[in-house]
């Protein structure tokens, strides 16, 4: 009797990107932050992580715009490895 290999399961590996951030996230964070995600997530749900560990940012959660790699994109555009995240506050000055 030959025993077949087990089906592997799908990839779960999480993989890195970076985060570039601007007036308040800035302000709290520094200009830079690195995360690790799972494949599949979305730059909603990357917020949706920084406002957990950083509560006091959640004013900003639905006046942000989103750029990834420079170019503008909606709350459900799925991240890749090696992306480039921008979270863009309201931003004033003169």
């Amino acid at each position: 009797m030959t025993v077949e290999p087990p089906i592997p399961e799908p990839s779960t590996a999480s993989f890195q990107i970076t985060i570039k951030l601007f007036a308040a996230y800035q302000d709290l964070l520094g200009p830079e932050i690195h995360r690790s995600i799972a494949p599949g997530t979305t730059v909603a749900q990357l917020l949706n992580g920084i406002l957990q560990d950083h509560p006091q940012l959640e004013p900003w959660r639905n006046l942000t715009r989103f750029g990834v790699n420079l170019d503008f994109v909606e709350a459900d555009a799925v991240l890749r490895s090696g992306d480039e995240v921008v979270l863009i506050p309201p931003v004033s000055g003169g």
